[in-house]
């Protein structure tokens, strides 16, 4: 008994190709994918760790410069807002692209029929106990 997947060419996409049978899917690119998060997450950090351990080597630098004190001063001006820029550059994410939305096509074929306009008119009869007449006779202002 032989089974119509055997028969079946295998291709890229097809189910059989990651069994046993020693090839792999091609991967699918998509150009406008944004990074994985911890690919953004790995960027962040390493983001963060240059820019602390930029830290003290500019103290180091400011305590080297001590002589002129205006270029001493500005290093470290520059260095102490670091490790709060650090934590904030580290905390955020990239923006999200905006998104073109494509107008879909509609296959007329598959879609629903209009619904219909029917109005249904409907009246209420009381034949409870203590009706003296019909409803259907109407209102009438007297």
């Amino acid at each position: 008994m032989t089974s119509s997947s055997a028969e079946a060419p295998i291709t890229a996409g097809s189910a059989a190709t990651g069994f046993g049978s020693g090839r792999r899917a091609a991967a699918t690119v998509i150009t406008a994918a944004e990074p994985s998060y911890d690919e953004q997450l790995r960027a962040r950090r390493k983001r963060y760790m240059i820019m602390m351990s930029l830290r003290v080597p500019f103290l180091i630098l400011a305590t080297a410069l001590y002589q002129t004190p205006w270029l001493a001063i500005l290093i470290i001006a520059i260095s102490i807002p670091l490790p709060w820029a650090a934590v904030l550059i580290a905390n955020d994410r990239a923006p999200r692209k905006a998104r073109t939305v494509m107008p879909g096509t509609i296959n007329y074929e598959r879609a629903l029929p209009a619904g219909g306009r029917e109005i249904v008119d409907s009246t209420v009869e009381d034949d409870g106990p203590g009706a003296t007449g019909s409803s259907k006779a109407g209102y009438r202002a007297g």
